[in-house]
């Protein structure tokens, strides 16, 4: 009877002890942060991952995020200073630095907080953007864009405990509503640039043509020239010659011989070798002699 009650106890002391331990026990992991309340006050806050204990049925806890978070912007649009309509998709990388804050001005809330990061980054957007030219937007997305949003939001996001690290655009585009016209006119745009760089092309096209008709016709000029030049130089080349051979008798019997052959030799032809002459032509004498 004494060892049973002796085990109940026994029992009993582990059950409390095990109660105990669950209802004084806290145990802080390394993302987060943990607040220990008391009637709805911050009594202490804990940062620093490990076992902790607190006043049991009396204290409770709260966790809060330690780590950095990301949210993603509702699209919208902006006004350029060139009077551009463009749709900014952004993000923004934050993370609770200061917990007291957060649960005093936010209640813990991250729907509250982000909706303090919407509009602060929006009054951001409505700031730097409508300053610049579509064209400088699209050109400073290089990174200069997200500095320079990031930079006029600051640090206006401490009061509430909240660190914002970058604020990014996913994408810089035109409304929906307005494509199609940004669009045609951009096709239009287009074919005009084609249009004279086509008509640029075809006048300096005819330009060449032009001035490589002129070059062949004086080339061919000067070469008709040089041809009568050269004729004119061989006929009186040909004439001095005849006339040398002409001037001795013996020469001017050869070349008259050769001048005979000659004719024979175009005048035969085929199998028919007969040849009529006259008695008293150059032929015959040259054939017969005198």
């Amino acid at each position: 009877m004494k060892v049973l009650k002796s085990y109940v106890i026994c029992v009993i002391l582990v059950l409390v002890a095990l109660v105990g331990y669950l209802t004084c026990g806290v145990v802080v992991k390394p993302n987060e942060y943990v607040l220990i309340k008391q009637f709805g006050a911050v009594k202490r806050t804990i940062s620093e991952p490990g076992f902790y204990t607190k006043l049991p049925f009396i204290q409770s806890t709260q966790s809060i995020p330690k780590h950095k978070m990301c949210y993603d912007l509702p699209p919208s649009n902006v006004t350029t200073s060139d009077k551009k309509i463009m749709c900014v998709d952004s993000f923004v990388l934050y993370e609770i630095t200061d917990p007291l804050k957060y649960v005093t001005t936010l209640g813990a809330s991250q729907v509250a907080a982000e909706g303090r990061i919407n509009n602060v980054v929006y009054n951001s957007t409505n700031t730097v953007i409508p300053s610049k030219t579509q064209e400088e937007i699209i050109s400073s997305r290089d990174g200069a864009l997200a500095d320079e949003l990031t930079a006029h939001i600051g640090n206006s996001l401490e009061a509430y405990g909240i660190t914002l690290y970058k604020v990014e655009t996913k994408m810089l585009d035109l409304p929906d509503d307005n494509k199609e016209v940004v669009f045609n006119r951009m096709i239009s745009e287009r074919n005009s640039i084609a249009a004279s760089y086509t008509a640029k092309g075809t006048s300096e096209a005819n330009k060449i043509r032009n001035d490589t008709e002129k070059t062949v016709q004086l080339k061919l000029s000067e070469a008709k020239a040089e041809a009568e030049k050269l004729r004119a130089e061989g006929e009186a080349e040909y004439m001095s010659i005849l006339s040398a051979a002409y001037s001795d008798e013996d020469k001017a019997s050869f070349y008259e011989f050769i001048r005979g052959m000659d004719t024979l030799k175009t005048t035969i032809k085929g199998n028919n070798k007969t040849l009529v002459l006259d008695a008293d032509s150059e032929i015959a004498r040259l054939l017969v002699g005198d």
